[in-house]
């Protein structure tokens, strides 16, 4: 009897962890009670309570929001659809379209370079890509007596660098609505440059036979930059950079679900837009239920909650999670600096907005007062074009990702976070 009753017992734990295993599997950090770490439970529930009246007004089709601090995982919420078409409930381990949250996972892999000697921001980029020396600066004016337009170009000043591909002051644009310049604009259209159909090398020589929109290194002006940073990467890496993500950061950090394209199995894992209720046209997004050959350093990865915090967390901790080091500490305080000196003009939609400046892959707050929401002097953060969202306040200890697919709105549900969140610290 007493072997039977041994036997049984085993039998139990082992299918009590076999249970239980995917759960901790899928924690990316230690859980805590937020109380344990300065956090009202009651007030935390007001971030569900606002997620889900989004939900059933119909604005975003699901979200998962994670809040860690001290390192530790405090709060969850996964409400609403996958994909509400086919019925399927959002999970915790979903997938999204992370756009431009992919580009401070480019500047920290270009960072990982710079610690090694390798690369340096003030290497001009055409000792990377030869097609970037001698370019060009378009000047567009419009006459509003004849409604007549001129379009010149003349040759640039100095070079692009490094430095400028990481803090948006290389030239490029993304053209309307972040930029008025049309005639730059078309020629990017002509040139192609939006397709998925890329392979990063040949995009970035296309990218280099246009026209910039500003003299390097004077103007702030959101665009493709961080694409070109990848075929850098490339360049002094030697690999192609998927290959230089997984080496040199998703192995490390142990983002398991974080890629440039999605296997078979992944695809049903993916979160899909849904009809806009004002307009009735369901956003058009990239598709990832087709092989992905497009490395674009500025947009083109997809991931979890759990992976994207994670790599939050690595920042956060001065480069290092779980005693895997990917940046020494006093690279990611430069990073996380404002380097929008004196000489660098706000030029086309500054996207930061007041209060912040920007630094090497991120939005960082220098002035607590003049934002629009909460926060502290030093916090950074970015988003992506689908909906999604992280930020890191450091003097807080506190790393939140929000991921949703909803692109139209975005920023609203962003600045409603952030409240959210901070009244809920207590301690």
């Amino acid at each position: 009897m007493e072997i039977l009753r041994r036997v049984l017992a085993a039998l139990w734990f082992i299918l009590a962890t076999a249970m239980l295993a995917p759960a901790f599997a899928a924690t990316p950090l230690p859980v805590a009670a937020p109380g344990e770490v300065g956090l009202s439970e009651e007030r935390l529930r007001l971030i569900a309570d606002n997620v889900r009246n989004w939900i059933d007004r119909k604005e975003l089709p699901g979200a998962v929001v994670m809040v860690a601090r001290h390192g530790r995982l405090a709060y969850v919420t996964t409400q609403g659809m996958r994909d509400a078409a086919a019925g399927d409930p959002l999970r915790e381990d979903s997938i999204f379209r992370l756009y431009s949250m992919t580009k401070p996972v480019t500047t920290v892999a270009a960072m990982t370079l710079v610690e090694e000697g390798r690369l340096a921001l003030n290497d001009p980029v055409h000792r990377y890509i030869p097609e970037f020396k001698d370019m060009r600066v378009g000047t567009e004016s419009f006459d509003p007596r004849t409604g007549g337009a001129t379009f010149s170009t003349a040759p640039a000043k100095r070079a692009m660098t490094v430095g400028d591909l990481m803090r948006h002051t290389a030239g490029f644009t993304y053209g309307p609505p972040l930029s008025t310049r049309t005639h730059i604009q078309r020629m990017y259209q002509e040139a192609g440059i939006w397709s998925q159909g890329w392979v990063l090398a040949d995009f970035a020589r296309a990218l280099a036979k246009l026209p910039l929109v500003h003299e390097p290194g004077t103007a702030w002006e959101y665009g493709h930059s961080t694409d070109v940073l990848g075929r850098v990467v490339e360049v002094a890496a030697g690999k192609t950079l998927d290959h230089v993500f997984q080496e040199r950061i998703f192995a490390p950090v142990a983002m398991r679900d974080t890629a440039f394209s999605l296997s078979a199995a992944h695809v049903a894992r993916l979160a899909q837009p849904q009809p806009d209720p004002v307009t009735g046209k369901t956003p058009e997004l990239i598709d990832f239920t087709q092989p992905q050959g497009f490395f674009a350093g500025g947009h083109g990865l997809v991931g979890t909650a759990a992976d994207y915090l994670r790599f939050a967390q690595m920042l956060l901790e001065g480069g290092t999670l779980d005693g895997r080091r990917v940046l020494g500490p006093r690279t990611v305080e430069y990073m996380a600096s404002n380097h929008m000196h004196a000489g660098i003009a706000p030029g086309g939609a500054f996207l930061p907005g007041p209060g912040y400046g920007f630094g090497l892959g991120f939005a960082v707050r220098t002035d607590r007062g003049a934002a629009d929401y909460n926060g502290s002097v030093g916090d950074y953060f970015w988003g992506g074009y689908a909906g999604t969202y992280f930020w890191i306040d450091p003097k807080e200890g506190l790393a939140v990702v929000f991921l949703t697919t909803e692109p139209v709105r975005r920023a609203q549900y962003r600045t409603a976070l952030r409240q959210l969140v901070y009244q809920a610290i207590v301690r």
